[in-house]
């Protein structure tokens, strides 16, 4: 049975003072409590949310309060706008969002990257992987590599480690049977969605694994990037770490 609305009275109580660390802005606590529904599961990834003023009425603040909240999680990704349909959750699903995380571009043009799967298994998590994924050192994980290519030749090699507990079910041949991007379907069949990301970049030459992998001569300059990615609550959800060939690529990102 869903639960009953939630007002903004059940939002803790905030100081008068503003210069005081516990004051929330009441467009702030609206966001939060927004955010908790995501969380939750009830407004789920592609979903159309309640409009401005049923949400109004619901949290039992004005229009504008909420507008201010929905501004700041479209910013964020977290929602987007749709002109005369309305505000719906944010989907790795959508095509002109789905690769929103992957910033390698080809030097001319536009395109989309081909996806070899090479490996899908359930392992023990290391004592480095279990720390970063906020786990303990040998709980279950799912462990992936697969080879990203441009006209057929590769681009990305990428290692990627998840929890155990949150994918359970996934193995090659459902992998290999989706054919979008990874975050669509682990939001979709696994209800866990990537809402951002950190990465750490440095400069690495290729060992014998990856220049074979890759197509490119051992000790061949390659750019090493380590993705953790987060879901709502700050949580942890995946570890990548991507070798890319940018022979005819380049990493872009976008500063504010």
């Amino acid at each position: 049975m869903p639960s009953s609305p939630r007002s903004i009275a059940e939002v803790p109580a905030r100081s008068d003072a503003t210069d005081s660390p516990s004051f929330s802005p009441l467009y702030a606590q609206i966001k939060a409590l927004i955010t908790a529904k995501l969380q939750s599961g009830e407004w789920k990834a592609g979903d159309l949310i309640p409009s401005e003023l049923d949400l109004a009425k619901r949290f039992g603040v004005s229009q504008g309060t909420v507008r201010k909240a929905i501004d700041e999680m479209a910013a964020e990704n977290l929602l987007v706008r749709r002109q005369g349909r309305g505000t719906f959750v944010a989907t790795h699903a959508e095509q002109k969002v789905q690769y929103r995380f992957l910033r390698l571009m080809p030097d001319e043009g536009s395109e989309s990257l081909e996806r070899q799967l090479l490996d899908c298994r359930r392992q023990r998590a290391t004592t480095a992987i279990a720390r970063a994924l906020q786990m303990r050192t040998g709980d279950a994980m799912v462990e992936v590599r697969r080879l990203l290519s441009s006209k057929g030749v590769p681009v990305v090699l990428d290692d990627i480690w998840l929890p155990g507990d949150l994918f359970k079910g996934l193995t090659t041949e459902r992998l290999n049977l989706h054919r979008g991007p990874f975050y669509g379907l682990f939001e979709r069949e696994f209800g866990v969605q990537m809402i951002r990301a950190e990465e750490k970049i440095r400069a690495v030459a290729a060992d014998e694994a990856s220049a074979q992998l890759l197509q490119v001569p051992v000790g061949a300059p390659l750019l090493s990037v380590e993705r953790l990615s987060f879901t709502y609550g700050d949580k942890a959800v995946e570890l990548r770490r991507g070798l890319y060939s940018t022979t005819s690529h380049f990493y872009r990102n976008e500063l504010n």
